[in-house]
């Protein structure tokens, strides 16, 4: 969908739950409808007219960057200003993203907004979950970013450096090819600390034996990518290769059933079997994967909880894994978008068990 078609799209979500008027708080679903990537304002939609608050800092740049909307300066507050608007429109009843708001913003509203205020949920983030042709295009290019370092990266893998060195130079290189920054905090984790799924960086330096997780992602022109790659420091052990031979296989059995109209939590199911199978079911203890788009971790979740139905455009992670306390553990993921006869891998990175 093109900008004006979510805001249409909206309406329609607005009509049938006898909303006036709608506001979008969330600053990735304000960028989404509107294009605008200041840090400060919100977006405000009636059945005929669409506005973006903001202050005087992003008055130029909103301008700029949302051409369908009217844009609103806004001095004594943002909720003031909404309520100027919504009283000069005549609205009665107002929708908010209810999983975006806090508490203390909703008692904000009841003070200030002279209106029934009504808690929507997901209706942005619906629209989200498929992509068009130029969002895909700006993930690949995330993509191609991450696997340019990562290739890069290999020749300062090895005994001695430390996990945080590592994790620098990565976030230091997807800069410096373009990236506006990482899509989260580079997790680098070695030895016993790759079992943690989510692993922060540390001070302890890679030794021989050492499996090492390393998890990470750019984001080009807000859109994110994300990829994960498991390495050996020195010769892998039999049981090393055994287990990195599981969770490739598992990903590689996604890969390949996926299909459009299969839901999310069968395609999560097909992966989890192959893991289960060879005994280490209670090992892989989270989704297989996870949407990506202007957030790192968005709609549709693939998870034995998750009854989305997969569609084309759908862009989201494959990552299963085998997680041993106090051995180690081992993570594979690529970054796929669903088309019309299966997914197509976005990510390029070789999936050799790599021995440094």
């Amino acid at each position: 969908m093109e900008v004006s078609e979510r805001v249409e799209y909206l309406r329609g979500e607005m009509g049938e739950a006898g909303l006036s008027a709608f506001l979008v708080t969330s600053g990735d679903n304000r960028r989404y409808l509107s294009g605008f990537t200041g840090s400060s304002g919100a977006v405000v939609i009636t059945r005929e007219r669409a506005w973006l608050l903001t202050d005087f800092r992003y008055l130029e740049q909103a301008r700029d960057q949302a051409p369908g909307f009217e844009i609103v300066r806004y001095e004594r507050g943002l909720l003031e200003a909404v309520g100027d608007l919504l009283a000069r429109e005549g609205c009665q009843t107002l929708g908010f993203e209810k999983e975006h708001v806090s508490f203390l913003f909703y008692q904000q509203m009841e003070t200030k907004l002279k209106v029934s205020l009504v808690g929507t949920e997901g209706w942005v983030e619906k629209i989200r979950r498929s992509k068009n042709a130029r969002e895909i295009d700006l993930i690949e290019r995330a993509v191609e970013i991450a696997d340019r370092v990562f290739l890069e990266v290999r020749d300062l893998i090895h005994e001695g450096v430390a996990e945080s060195e590592l994790a620098l130079e990565i976030d230091y290189r997807l800069r410096k090819m373009g990236a506006e920054g990482s899509s989260f905090e580079t997790i680098v984790a070695s030895g016993p600390r790759s079992s943690r799924p989510h692993a922060t960086r540390s001070a302890r330096r890679l030794r021989k034996g050492d499996l090492v997780v390393i998890d990470f992602g750019a984001v080009y022109q807000g859109y994110c990518s994300d990829i994960t790659r498991t390495v050996c420091i020195g010769p892998a052990s039999s049981r090393q290769r055994e287990v990195y031979g599981l969770v490739l296989a598992a990903q590689e059995k996604a890969l390949e059933t996926a299909r459009p109209g299969m839901s999310a939590h069968d395609l999560d199911r097909v992966s989890r079997e192959v893991i289960k199978e060879a005994g280490y079911g209670k090992a892989f203890g989270h989704g297989l994967g996870h949407g990506v788009g202007l957030a790192v971790h968005e709609a549709p979740r693939v998870a034995p909880s998750s009854d989305t139905v997969l569609e084309p455009g759908m862009v989201f992670s494959v990552e299963p894994g085998i997680y041993l306390p106090s051995w180690g553990g081992v993570r594979i993921e690529d970054l796929v978008v669903m088309e019309e006869d299966g997914v197509r891998v976005l990510t390029r990175s070789t999936k050799e068990l790599l021995e440094f």
